[in-house]
Order: C-alpha cells, then structure tokens, then sequence
C-alpha cells in the first residue's frame, strides 16, 4: 500500500522534473542547425509549432499558452513576418484581434523541423506500449493544467 505512493517522494520528484528538462533538450537540439540556417532561435520554434498545430490561433491565445510579454511576442513575430513564414489577419467579428497563421513557405519550414525532431519520438512511442504513450501524454496535459 505505501509502495503505491512513492512515486510521489519528492526525490522521485526532482528525478522527473530533470527527465523533463533533458528531453526537451535533446529534442530540440535536433532541429537546431534548420533553426541556425535561418537565423531563428528556441522562441521562433515554438511559436512555429504553435501555429502549425492551431492555424489562425489568435496572439491573445498565444501569450497566454507560452507565458510571454507582449513585447517578446511581437519581436518573435516580426521576425517570422520578414521571413515570409507567417502571415497575420485581422479577425472578422474583432478587427483588434489578429489570427496568426504559416505561410507555404512557413509551413515547408514547420514540416522541416518536424522531421527533425519526429524520429527520436516516433522511436520512444515503438519501444512502448499503446497504453503507456496513452499515459505519458495524460500525464503531460495534467502539468500544463
């Protein structure tokens, strides 16, 4: 009965948090040198990944599921703005709002750095089980709440 909490210990913990912190390292770092082509950092990757997965997600959105200043957002934008990968519209019931979304150019770009990254994931998910990429992802949602 006491074993089923150990997971909980605060060692155990710490261990995952590292696990974390070393996963999003390597991953990233696989898509670093398409990045480096480009002139683009760790912030213009996730907001690439961002607006690939929720084309015509609007910047309120964006600042509140990264934790950004507005300030470091719009820098980020611009940036991407210049190099043609992602193209801004005004939303059509608030003409404040803006709706981000990947050029064809951004697009060839996000499918670029997901290539990067997708085999060292892919060959994680074949050395498990379904169940436990089921569990892993539940887990993952859980923090973000």
């Amino acid at each position: 009965m006491l074993k089923d909490f150990l997971y909980l210990k605060e060692k155990n913990l710490k261990d995952v948090i590292e696990l974390l912190l070393k996963s999003y390292a390597s991953l990233f770092s696989d898509s670093e040198q398409t990045l480096k082509r480009h002139s683009l950092g760790k912030a213009h990757h996730r907001l690439i990944i961002l607006i690939d997965n929720n084309p015509g997600i609007k910047v309120t959105k964006i600042l509140n599921m990264l934790k950004v200043t507005k300030q470091s957002l719009n820098r980020v934008l611009q940036d991407l703005i210049k190099k043609d990968f992602i193209i801004q519209k005004k939303d059509e019931k608030d003409g404040r709002e803006k709706k981000i979304y990947l050029s064809d150019r951004g697009l060839e770009f996000a499918n670029n750095l997901f290539n990067s990254q997708k085999n060292r994931v892919l060959s994680a998910f074949k050395k498990s089980s379904p169940d436990e990429v089921h569990y892993f992802k539940n887990v993952l949602k859980r923090i973000l709440e």
